[in-house]
């Protein structure tokens, strides 16, 4: 289920993030790319693929946070700079509220199934899915807050929180 949710992101972030001309949106679309290679390793892992495949696959995985992180460091960065003022964006906001509620369910599930099978894989991708509802609600925070409040600064800090997250799990994936 996290697999097809975030496939569909893609379009709907894509789509969202030109539209409103988003750091945010963009980020968060990338991020769920990432989620989509992320997901792939759980299903790797418990089809029993081989230690060395599933060790590559993660280390891919941290490197496209690395290029996430670059794009976000420079892109929001850069809108701050010349106090870019993006959009309003009704889609994205429908779509990362969506997407925080159904990533809490989904962690939840993941982490008890997890759990009851013994198997850490499975648990460690349930804190991953509720790191990417905490992502979505920041978000959505942003662009909120841009929409209803004029802080189109929102926008941009709310890919900085992406980046902290993008640096934090390329620093754990690239070094396993």
């Amino acid at each position: 289920m996290t697999l097809g949710w975030n496939v569909a992101g893609v379009i709907v972030l894509g789509f969202a993030a030109i539209t409103a001309r988003s750091v945010a949106l963009a980020g968060f679309g990338v991020d769920s790319v990432i989620e989509i290679g992320a997901s792939w390793v759980v299903l790797w892992e418990l089809a029993g693929v081989s230690d060395d495949r599933q060790r590559r696959a993660i280390r891919m995985i941290g490197i496209s946070f690395v290029v996430l992180a670059v794009y976000l460091a420079a892109q929001s960065t850069f809108v701050l700079a010349i106090e870019y003022r993006p959009h309003h964006s009704p889609v994205g906001m429908a779509w990362t509220a969506t997407t925080a509620l159904v990533m809490f369910a989904l962690a939840t599930g993941k982490a008890k199934t997890g759990r009851a099978l013994g198997n850490s894989v499975l648990s460690a991708e349930g804190r991953v899915t509720m790191i990417d509802g905490i992502l979505a609600s920041a978000v959505l925070l942003g662009l909120l807050l841009n929409a209803f409040v004029g802080w189109w600064w929102a926008d941009p800090v709310a890919g900085y929180v992406l980046l902290y997250y993008a640096v934090r799990e390329a620093r754990e994936l690239i070094g396993h």
